[in-house]
């Protein structure tokens, strides 16, 4: 026999040792040795084990993982799913395995359009979307799966819940949109206020001008009819450059210490004759309530103000109720409201039950001159000057609202440390006429200067004009002259009118001071609040004005604002 050869003994020999392997292999008691070269062994028992190890290692880490995961065949029926998975659905393994992924997230019979899935069985790339799903927001991710060939033979699906992110982004969107709104109201504020300011010196021209002529006229005389137009007219735009000053936080306040509810009381009688019968108005006035700070005429043209506006939106009758409550503003409610500031508010609430308002009229309503009524309705200003008003009071106006469910108007006021205070009855009124007094007017607008001399020439002053400071330091610190008051303008080139009063006063102690203008700015208010204790007069004034205010400050009184 050749040595190539094996015997029969030696063939059935290995024959049966390949068997015996063989069958300590299935038991995994043995190593298998196969080939008579280098051997290539298979620990078989630690095959098993190790694979066993994997397999749990996978699931265990499939399961961790904080999104909903699937893997899909290439007909998007769920092969394996994790943990998460059942939680987000509410559904165990069992009753997902098998399905389509659709009838699970969407309940449908087939995949909706917008599927990611369709789109990647296409592009054979990763698809996403952002999809809602009951009540939270979830990104859906599909990677496909492809073999060898670059085919498409199933997909990895994840879902991943946003909502928190969403919530979040909703929120600085909308803290956006106010910080936008807010920006810009300001930027139309500072222009309304600036043209109002110049328009209100053209007004007190014309307005005293008109005032003298029509003093002058006969009561038969034919063009007397004529001269009341024109006044009608000017106090009309003097009307609306107020409002316009109003929105522009550029009025002349006169704060004092309320409670809020007894402004309500006040003018109770007043705003059920304004909305009308059909209107029931309705007050929750809550108990106890803290102290605001506020220029009461003010607050009150604010709630008359809200008050025309729900009458208008309820032509067929309604409810308006007024609430009053106390409130604190924390640090979170400040984050998502531009402007705020954390602390205690008084807050005064109107609503109404009219046809409300969409998101976008909603954007705009406190803008001057936006309206929503007919033509020849409304100026669009009620609101922008409610606006103005709070928000130089530093309080916060908000407004509430969807189609059909009518409109809450929010207004929070500072609360005050300060007491309240009885508000003294105006005095009776006295004789206008001056005394022969000497008056100071410094005014730069050539035409307002002259137009103050003959209005208090004729009330019985002895009057001399300034154009500025510098012409009103000459006439009194070097030309002798000791007026009795000085009229000054509040902003003027220069010098302003308080550091003129101020200048003067170290010559003459006893010199009163009139500020005016048609607006006031930082010489003399602080915050849009001027000094309770300095006396002023708004442009456009009349001769009544003029008469009434001057003799106040020359009596030494602290005269009514006008």
């Amino acid at each position: 026999m050749s040595n190539d050869k094996l015997s029969y003994d030696e063939l059935r020999q290995r024959l049966e040792q390949a068997e015996a392997a063989l069958a300590a292999l299935r038991r995994g008691e043995v190593d298998l040795v196969i080939g008579t070269g280098e051997p290539l062994v298979v620990r078989f028992r630690s095959l098993v084990e190790e694979n066993e190890r994997l397999v749990q290692q996978w699931q265990a880490t499939f399961d961790t993982v904080n999104s909903a995961i699937w893997v899909l065949d290439r007909e998007q029926r769920i092969l394996q799913t994790n943990r998460t998975a059942e939680r987000f659905f509410g559904k165990p393994r069992q009753e997902m395995v098998g399905r389509h992924c659709w009838e699970i997230v969407h309940g449908t019979t087939e995949p909706i359009p917008e599927c990611p899935m369709l789109r990647g069985k296409q592009s054979l790339t990763r698809e996403s979307m952002e999809l809602p799903i009951r009540d939270r927001w979830f990104q859906v991710t599909v990677d496909p799966i492809l073999d060898g060939e670059g085919r498409y033979t199933g997909a990895v699906h994840i879902l991943s819940d946003i909502t928190e992110r969403k919530q979040a982004e909703e929120e600085r969107e909308k803290l956006q949109s106010q910080l936008l709104q807010a920006q810009r109201l300001e930027s139309v504020g500072r222009l309304a206020g600036g043209v109002a300011h110049d328009f209100n010196n053209m007004l007190s021209v014309i307005l005293g001008h008109a005032e003298i002529v029509h003093q002058e006229l006969h009561p038969g005389d034919p063009l007397r009819n004529d001269v009341e137009q024109i006044l009608k007219a000017v106090r009309s735009s003097a009307g609306l450059t107020r409002q316009l000053l109003a929105f522009g936080r550029k009025q002349t306040l006169q704060p004092e210490v309320l409670d809020l509810n007894e402004v309500v009381r006040n003018i109770e009688k007043m705003l059920r004759r304004l909305i009308g019968e059909d209107i029931a108005l309705e007050l929750a006035l809550a108990g106890d309530l803290s102290c605001v700070k506020v220029d009461p005429g003010q607050i009150e043209q604010v709630i008359m103000n809200l008050a025309v506006n729900a009458r208008d939106v309820m032509p067929t009758g309604g409810k308006l109720l007024i609430e009053t409550s106390e409130v604190e503003l924390d640090e979170a409610y400040a984050q998502n409201h531009a402007g705020v500031a954390p602390g205690k508010y008084v807050m005064l609430a109107m609503t109404d039950t009219g046809c409300g308002m969409d998101k976008e009229v909603l954007s705009q309503i406190f803008e001057p001159f936006f309206t929503t009524k007919e033509k020849g309705k409304g100026t669009g200003l009620g609101l922008s000057t409610a606006y103005g008003i709070v928000k130089q009071s530093g309080g916060n106006i908000w407004a509430y609202s969807e189609p059909g469910q009518g409109a809450t108007f929010k207004i929070y006021l500072p609360v005050t440390g300060e007491q309240a205070e009885a508000r003294a009855e105006e005095a009776a009124q006295e004789e206008r006429a001056g005394g022969g007094e000497h008056i100071l007017v410094v005014e730069d607008e050539e035409a307002l200067r002259k137009l103050l001399k003959a209005m208090l020439s004729r009330l019985g002053y002895k009057v001399t004009l300034a154009a500025n400071g510098g012409e009103a330091l000459l006439l009194v610190e070097e030309k002798g002259l000791e007026p009795d008051l000085i009229m000054t303008d509040v902003v003027m080139p220069g010098i302003s009118g308080k550091v003129l009063s101020e200048r003067l006063r170290q010559k003459q102690p006893d010199l009163k001071a009139l500020f005016m203008s048609g607006y006031t700015d930082n010489a003399i208010v602080h915050h849009g609040v001027l000094d309770p204790e300095t006396p002023f007069i708004q442009k456009p004034f009349t001769l009544r004005d003029i008469a009434e205010k001057v003799l106040a400050v020359l009596r030494g009184r602290v005269p009514k604002r006008i």
